[in-house]
């Protein structure tokens, strides 16, 4: 079902495997089968899983695994009721973590590409310089998930592109936006990519790379952030590819845009999980009373007289 009706992606269904398994090996000193379990059961498994130092947010997901495994069961007449539909999941954080700033995003993208000395200069260096900045110009500037990012291929980005057309979970195509700044980044790099390309072989990726893939991988670009936080003078747990993508929705709604189109860019199915991102509402509402409400510029005036 999860494979041919709701088109998830095979990370997805493996994690879901896991899960499942993960709950099979709770049950089995009780001798208790995965499709006959009860309430109580997935509540000592939550419970468990908790005591046992497991992230709130992976219980959470773990317990979502559940739901629609039973969901399942009761849909095809396996079972006639669903034994999560009384659990409660896990308290999550609402708050996003070391969100990286405007201007950190600035010295992460001056560091990629610093300015090119005329002499003493490797042209291969520069091109590897220019191919980060591109994807960095991409997660920032597109919020595109880092496997989508890897895995472009080369004629999703032609002289007039404005825009991309992504293939994303479950193997759903969006449209993301393309900016200025991004599209200078992918003429400069575009210009050089030739100098990645393996033996000058063709590749229909964008990015190609010598792996086994024929592309540049997700490992192998977390790395070179990392790499490129410490030139940067940033702490490099704080980069990552998917911090440029946290930053991408962060910026934007602190920024005034709608939360709606912040879930389309992303490619969320749930806007709940676009609302993560609204913790950086607070201060620009914080900002828009303090700066044009009555009240507090009346309040502003009593202070200085």
């Amino acid at each position: 079902m999860a494979a041919a009706e709701r088109g998830l992606a095979r990370n997805s269904i493996d994690a879901y495997r896991r899960d499942l398994a993960c709950f099979a090996a709770h049950l089995r000193p009780s001798g208790v089968a995965l499709a006959h379990a009860d309430s109580a059961s997935v509540r000592n498994f939550i419970a468990a899983q908790r005591r046992s130092g497991v992230a709130a947010r992976t219980a959470s997901r773990r317990l979502s695994c559940l739901r629609q495994f039973y969901r399942f069961l009761l849909t095809d007449g396996r079972r006639d009721d669903n034994p999560t539909a009384t659990v409660d999941s896990p308290a999550l954080p609402r708050m996003l973590p070391g969100v990286l700033s405007e201007e950190e995003v600035e010295r992460l993208l001056t560091a990629a590409c610093p300015e090119v000395e005329a002499a003493g200069t490797s042209s291969k260096r520069e091109a590897d310089g220019f191919r980060l900045r591109a994807m960095i110009e991409l997660l920032y500037g597109s919020g595109l998930r880092v496997s989508e990012l890897v895995s472009l291929p080369l004629h999703a980005v032609s002289a007039e592109t404005r825009s991309l057309l992504v293939r994303g979970k479950g193997d759903k195509d969006r449209l993301v936006p393309l900016g200025a700044p991004a599209r200078r980044a992918l003429d400069e790099y575009l210009a050089v990519r030739a100098r990645h390309l393996v033996d000058g072989a063709p590749s229909r990726w964008l990015f190609p790379s010598r792996g086994a893939s024929g592309h540049l991988t997700r490992h192998r670009l977390a790395q070179m952030l990392k790499a490129l936080a410490r030139d940067a003078g940033i702490e490099s747990s704080r980069v990552s590819p998917h911090a440029l993508r946290h930053a991408f929705a962060s910026h934007l709604l602190a920024n005034g845009a709608d939360l709606r189109a912040v879930q389309k860019m992303l490619g969320h199915a749930d806007i709940a999980t676009t609302e993560i991102y609204t913790h950086v509402l607070d201060d620009r509402l914080r900002r828009l009373v303090e700066g044009g409400h009555p009240l507090a510029a009346a309040g502003r005036e009593r202070s200085s007289g």
